[in-house]
């Protein structure tokens, strides 16, 4: 007989937060993708060249990002320990994306210094989410 450890509530609503986290990081996704045109619309000639000038293989690393760190919040939910190899993925492909956007384009010269935000924001909260589920094995919340 296998005896599972119930995991606090706070458990529960930090999984719940990350997870609609992760939510708007693929609707931002999508947006970018399905959305160009009016994005485009609103962007000066110096945002659209930075934008236009994004990689295939940066926003494929954005899409990965996204979408891992949805399914790792899934697998947080329902209690699985996959989700941590998972939020690793999402952190090492929003990074790629990031190092990319902030180093490699003239993004920040386009859109100003407050486009460094975001992405340390990402970074934070993808790290917290690494060791979040770690511990969560650790406790044994996740199996």
């Amino acid at each position: 007989m296998t005896t599972s450890v119930k995991p606090p509530t706070w458990f529960w609503v930090v999984s719940v937060i990350a997870l609609l986290w992760n939510l708007i990081g693929v609707m931002n996704y999508l947006n970018q993708a399905f959305n160009q045109v009016a994005l485009l619309e609103s962007m000066d000639q110096a945002q659209r060249e930075a934008f236009e000038g994004i990689p295939a293989w940066a926003t494929a690393a954005f899409a990965i990002a996204v979408f891992s760190g949805t399914l790792a919040c899934i697998g947080l939910l329902i209690r699985k320990k996959w989700a941590k190899p998972l939020f690793i993925i999402s952190l090492i492909t929003a990074a790629a994306q990031f190092i990319h956007w902030l180093f490699i384009s003239n993004a920040v010269e386009a859109f100003g210094p407050s486009t460094y935000t975001m992405p340390v924001i990402v970074i934070i909260i993808g790290i917290y989410l690494i060791f979040f589920s770690k511990k969560g094995i650790e406790k044994g919340w996740l199996k």
